[in-house]
């Protein structure tokens, strides 16, 4: 659980990081950051309006599933998992299931 409980720090920590410098764009666009540590989901969402146009992206996803932190979506070009790796967390708890389990073998990545 001590595992568990570092994870989920270090989530919250690099998507925290990751939003604080884009936390408000022009015309009420902003970053925000959904944590749900009981199931273990975390998202950081770019939300608002600019002119007449909606915007609504999730930027980030990550789940904690069996022990290791899936990166489920990176709609960014920023690298994130060079920050969970920067806090020592090792490649086999991290799984890029941005890519299909087949691909996931090619990686120096977990696979699940």
């Amino acid at each position: 659980m001590e595992k568990i409980d570092r994870y989920r720090a270090i989530i919250k920590d690099v998507l925290t990081e990751y939003a604080a410098p884009r936390k408000t764009y022009s015309d009420g666009v902003e970053t925000q950051l959904l944590f749900d540590t009981e199931n273990d989901h975390y998202q950081a969402l770019i939300s608002g309006w600019t002119s007449k146009k909606q915007v609504f992206l999730v930027a980030f996803h990550f789940d904690i599933k069996n022990g290791k932190i899936w990166l489920q979506q990176n709609n960014t070009d920023y690298d994130i998992i060079k920050d969970l790796e920067d806090r020592h967390v090792p490649k086999e708890d991290i799984v890029l299931a941005v890519h299909s389990p087949l691909m996931r073998q090619f990686t120096d990545y977990a696979v699940a």
